[in-house]
């Protein structure tokens, strides 16, 4: 499934411009598919919610195919970690830092040729968790609590009339995350329902306000 999704977005993503780049020799998808083997290869049995995977991807590139990619390379890897992330899921994998996919150059590959380096990271102070903003911002957890209000001393600070200063927080649990409501004035949502204390799973959206904030074991 993650694999497809990735599939369709990079359809969209090589229009034009780059389309010309991908119509011979290594394609992303190649490398995506590469990717969810080596996931599948790194299980080992975890204390989360399924077995602990990968999380870290160095795709080793020839000269030729990785100047192909300059100029792309920030874009293709932002899709791979999604992808990787929907196989994650789909499967029931869980991850013990965020998801990164890197390219380097070997000079000892011919052309269509990569190696993929796999690795399970630990994020940083121990996290295994991020919150996604409308924007595609990235916020990475740690084992200190993120605050959500309206006031700047908040982590995430939002200029809503409909957040409380103080509105949310999401916090380490035993295992994994929680969202915990701090008594504000219009409460906050996890996947439309009004929570006061809710633990977070993979793929959750929290509501703040108009704001929709996304969850992600990774």
């Amino acid at each position: 499934m993650g694999l497809q999704s990735f599939e369709r977005r990079l359809e969209r993503l090589v229009e034009g411009a780059f389309n010309k780049t991908f119509r011979s020799g290594l394609q992303p998808l190649e490398i995506g598919r590469r990717i969810s083997r080596e996931i599948d290869a790194s299980r080992a049995i975890g204390v989360r919610s399924g077995p602990v995977v990968a999380n870290q991807f160095t795709v080793a590139l020839s000269e030729e195919d990785a100047a192909r990619f300059v100029g792309f390379h920030d874009a293709l890897a932002r899709e791979l970690e999604e992808a990787a992330r929907e196989h994650a899921r789909d499967e029931g994998y869980s991850f013990v830092g965020p998801v990164s996919v890197t390219f380097d150059t070997d000079e000892h590959l011919r052309r269509g040729d990569f190696t993929v380096h796999a690795v399970i990271a630990e994020g940083p102070g121990g996290g295994a968790g991020s919150l996604v903003m409308p924007d595609g911002r990235r916020l990475e957890l740690g084992r200190e609590p993120l605050r959500i209000g309206r006031l700047p001393d908040c982590r995430i600070a939002l200029s809503d009339p409909q957040v409380s200063r103080h509105h949310a927080e999401v916090r380490p649990a035993q295992l994994g995350y929680e969202v915990v409501d701090l008594g504000s004035t219009n409460g906050t949502l996890v996947n439309g329902i009004v929570v006061k204390e809710h633990p977070l799973r993979d793929g959750d959206v929290i509501l703040v306000g108009a704001t929709s904030i996304r969850y992600e074991e990774s």
